[in-house]
């Protein structure tokens, strides 16, 4: 699935290439400018095409590691009502984190598996990861923070997609 993110970054790509195209062709020169158009055309289409597909990859990994992760837990039982995010931000470095707590409502102490999905404003998915809280205390609440594995931009939310305990 691609994002709108990726889409966006190749159409920012397609917008610079056909730019720098424009302003080659623009010399006074009579040269071959439907030439010169279509070889920009053709780069930045390339370009688009390249960009895609490394977010899709990105993605495509991100989400098989969160199925391994997740798949290695033993005896989890769904918790996901227990699992609340905070807002996401940026950090310093441009990845997403958001701040996960889960309650345990069991009456000995339990670990729990989260997987976080970073979406945009339209639910598409941007990034996928798992965070794991260890031995929260019966009755209380553990605290952590997911972050992407990369740079996310424009109006980035966080969804609980899973999560276990165990």
């Amino acid at each position: 699935m691609k994002s709108r993110w990726t889409r966006g970054a190749a159409g920012a790509v397609l917008a610079g290439v056909v730019a720098v195209a424009a302003a080659g062709c623009s010399d006074g020169n009579s040269g071959n400018t439907s030439g010169a158009a279509s070889k920009a055309a053709s780069a930045a289409s390339s370009a688009a095409s390249s960009l895609a597909s490394k977010g899709a990859d990105a993605l495509a990994a991100a989400s098989a590691e969160a199925r391994q992760k997740l798949n290695s837990v033993k005896n989890g039982v769904k918790a996901k009502d227990d699992v609340t995010l905070g807002t996401p931000a940026a950090g310093a470095d441009g990845r997403a984190t958001v701040k996960v707590s889960a309650r345990n409502t069991a009456s000995s102490a339990k670990s729990f598996a989260v997987q976080v999905n970073f979406t945009d404003k339209n639910g598409n998915l941007l990034d996928v990861t798992v965070v794991t809280l260890k031995d929260v205390a019966a009755g209380s609440t553990g605290d952590a923070t997911a972050q992407s594995h990369r740079k996310l931009t424009g109006d980035v939310h966080a969804v609980v997609n899973t999560a276990l305990r165990y």
